[in-house]
């Protein structure tokens, strides 16, 4: 029979060996739980906030391409903008769609216009319980209804962006073309369609409507991914400013304000300084947002030389060279050749109105202008007679040297005289009297 002592021992060792199971199942469960919440994955947010417009494009494209060298496993794009430019949010949805890692669109307020645009590239799409989506219709930027042509184009991105992702073109058309009634959800014919939660959720256009960013990664069974925030740069930022579709006139406007009050001040003082910041945040921010190289700059520096030349070297045609250089670089800079003729117009406009101004008030003896026109005159009050006004000859007689017919020769107190008769003819030796003097003209008449 087994001694007592070493059925002890088996029931010991048997004990430790089940604790030692139990221990590896839970922690098994454990781990599998963490795994299904996301656990050791990382998560990318990327705000997408403001107006769409080329400077958001280039913060997109650098925050997404981090999160791909990364190795996230999610990217959700927090979104809350009101619109804006077609173009753009033409860019940042192909960026969307070439992303090779699942993204999730997450509408804290509103995606309005190219906003709902760029939401339909995003694989899932939730709602904050507020949240609204549409209204996308496409506007110029007076506020006036796009051409028929534009329009027409829009329509067809829409619908490939909900098609894009397997949604029904339908309300993505809806939401462009007013002419679509759909009144089951508060857009009858002649209103453009905007969804709501609920609404988004029975099309299919929303996956879930969640109140927070944790319960939208409890949904996606990310709760235990990590979580890298992005914000855009202090350089993005004011590149997304200074490319705004309204700031852009302003300062291209300041600049040749500035330009050309600099050549009516004496030194170089306030203005010009003005004018050359304002014209080199312009390049800056183009330049940050990806939209000026240095063939742009280059040109604008080329364009400056020009016109500095024109003031040593007479002709006009190093000055025409130079401001065409620089409007050159301007529209080398620009993302829309349309928009940027216009904002060049407004600043040309403004400043050949301040110009006018400062001609009719200050006149050009003033800064610059007095170095380089010419203020030498050869007046009589100076000394300088073009000729001798023979006034004291007035009331002298004398006799025809030479016939007249009219003009001719007499002589005056023994001096020879150019004369002319008053018209009529008089013969050589005949007495005459000089009855005016016009400049050079001495006019006689026969005694």
């Amino acid at each position: 029979m087994m001694s007592r002592k070493r059925l002890k021992q088996y029931i010991l060792i048997i004990a430790a060996i089940s604790i030692a199971l139990i221990y590896l199942v839970l922690d098994n469960i454990s781990i599998a739980s963490a795994e299904e919440q996301g656990g050791g994955k990382s998560v990318y947010v990327i705000p997408i906030e403001r107006e769409v417009e080329r400077g958001l494009e280039a913060f997109l494209e650098r925050t997404t391409s981090e999160a791909v060298e990364a190795g996230a496993d999610h990217i959700i794009f927090e979104i809350d903008t009101p619109g804006g430019r077609v173009d753009a949010a033409g860019q940042i949805g192909q960026i969307i769609q070439g992303l090779p890692i699942p993204t999730t669109a997450f509408i804290v307020n509103e995606a309005l216009s190219a906003g709902s645009y760029i939401a339909l590239f995003s694989e899932t799409i939730y709602f904050k319980p507020h949240a609204t989506m549409g209204a996308s219709g496409v506007i110029n930027s007076d506020g006036t209804a796009a051409d028929e042509k534009a329009q027409s184009a829009w329509f067809a991105a829409m619908k490939s962006a909900a098609e894009s992702t397997g949604r029904d073109p339908l309300y993505a058309l809806a939401m462009a073309d007013s002419s679509i009634d759909l009144p089951e959800y508060g857009a009858p014919e002649g209103r453009f369609l905007t969804l709501g939660p609920a609404d988004a959720v029975e099309v299919g256009y929303a996956n879930g409507i969640v109140d927070d960013r944790v319960e939208l990664l409890h949904e996606l069974g990310l709760s235990n991914a990590s979580i890298i925030e992005t914000e855009p740069t202090v350089a993005e930022e004011v590149a997304r400013f200074l490319t705004n579709p309204i700031v852009i006139p302003i300062l291209l406007s300041v600049a040749s304000l500035g330009l050309i009050v600099e050549l009516y001040s004496p030194g170089f003082g306030v203005p010009g300084i003005m004018g050359i910041v304002s014209l080199l945040l312009f390049f800056y921010g183009h330049i940050v947002a990806g939209l000026a190289g240095m063939e742009a700059v280059i040109l604008l520096v080329l364009g400056i030389i020009l016109i500095v030349a024109e003031f040593f070297v007479p002709g006009g045609i190093l000055g025409l060279l130079g401001i065409g250089a620089i409007i050159g670089s301007l529209f080398m800079s620009g993302y829309d050749l349309g928009h940027m003729s216009m904002s060049i117009g407004i600043a040309f406009l403004v400043t050949l109105i301040v110009a006018i101004i400062l001609f009719k008030r200050i006149g050009m003896d003033k800064g610059v202008f007095r170095h380089i026109i010419l203020r030498d005159s050869t007046a009589t009050e100076q000394g300088y007679v073009s000729s001798t006004n023979r006034l004291e000859l007035i009331g002298m007689e004398g006799i025809t040297a030479t016939p007249l017919r009219p003009s001719g020769i007499g002589e005056f107190d023994g001096e020879r005289i150019d004369i002319v008769s008053e018209g009529s003819f008089i013969d050589r030796n005949k007495s005459v009297k000089v009855v005016r003097v016009e400049g050079v003209r001495v006019v006689v008449r026969e005694v």
